[in-house]
């Protein structure tokens, strides 16, 4: 039965991702209509993650907030459907991107590090990504419980040659030659294990932070950029990145520097579209610990 059902939802999914975009789009307003208006999905958790995060706003200005990223929510969820069908000239009129930056790292042959956060079409923009540069696009992931939706949805997101990472092979995978420079991809605003975690102050609020990117970058010792995703207000489905450079050589940073560096940026774009990052995700659910350990706090510059 089990099986069943998988195969049935699959095919639903396949279909509704050759729909035409006006219609993919209505079908997301009903489906936000009825998890956000009727079920209620996650509304306690995206008002106290609003309200936390900006306690200078009022609770209208809170709530007008979180109607607006009901839309972006399922938007992405059916954009990402979209992604099973769509095609490469589709996709590429999709995003504005300034390339020189990375164009001048590829002439060089360095592989880079780009990190990013939960904002806009993070899922659109990995397969954009692999579809327009000249880069191998290595992508860390969590993998799916489901088998069969695991395959469904790696089919979609390596259909232009992107290499999927699972979480648990992050380090292994990276220090793994390939025969082209490659950019490697990591979402780094996810809630990490409290001991673990590099703890900072982020939208105002006491956050650990993944680690891993730190050591990943300090093991390969390339360019670290910062990735920001930014929507475009007026036509649903297309988006603007941009990329920063965090540092050109992650082993002379001090410790956590780069890491410290990716929030304030990320934060920022934040700001600028508070509706674009992913609230509904318990980003805050673990509370800082008592005691740090050095690993966990940041450095001071070394030149100070």
């Amino acid at each position: 039965m089990k099986k069943a059902f998988t195969w049935l939802l699959l095919r639903i999914l396949t279909a509704i991702s050759r729909l035409s975009w006006k219609n993919l789009y209505k079908l997301s307003d009903i489906f936000r209509f009825l998890i956000f208006n009727v079920i209620h999905y996650r509304q306690k958790v995206i008002i106290e993650n609003l309200h936390n995060s900006f306690p200078e706003q009022d609770d209208r200005t809170i709530r007008k907030i979180a109607k607006k990223y009901y839309r972006n929510f399922t938007d992405i969820i059916f954009e990402t459907i979209k992604l099973r069908s769509i095609s490469k000239n589709d996709l590429l009129r999709r995003f504005e991107v300034e390339t020189s930056l990375l164009d001048r790292y590829y002439e060089q042959k360095k592989n880079l590090i780009v990190v990013a956060g939960h904002l806009g079409n993070w899922e659109m923009l990995n397969l954009f990504a692999s579809a327009k540069l000249s880069y191998q696009i290595v992508v860390v992931y969590h993998e799916l419980a489901n088998n069969a939706f695991e395959d469904w949805f790696k089919k979609l997101r390596t259909q232009f040659g992107t290499e999927m990472v699972p979480m648990k092979d992050a380090f292994v995978k990276a220090v793994t030659p390939r025969d082209k420079p490659f950019i490697y991809i990591l979402i780094n605003d996810q809630s990490p294990i409290p001991e673990k975690a590099y703890w900072t102050k982020f939208l105002n609020q006491e956050t650990g932070v993944f680690r891993g990117v730190e050591l990943i970058a300090r093991r390969l010792n390339a360019p670290v950029l910062y990735m920001g995703v930014l929507r475009n207000e007026w036509k649903r489905g297309f988006y603007r990145f941009y990329f920063e450079l965090i540092t050109e050589s992650p082993k002379d940073e001090p410790k956590n520097v780069i890491l410290e560096r990716q929030i304030n940026y990320l934060e920022k774009d934040i700001l600028k579209q508070p509706d674009n990052w992913l609230w509904s995700h318990r980003r805050w659910k673990h509370n800082r610990p008592q005691h740090l350990q050095p690993f966990q706090l940041l450095e001071e510059n070394k030149s100070e």
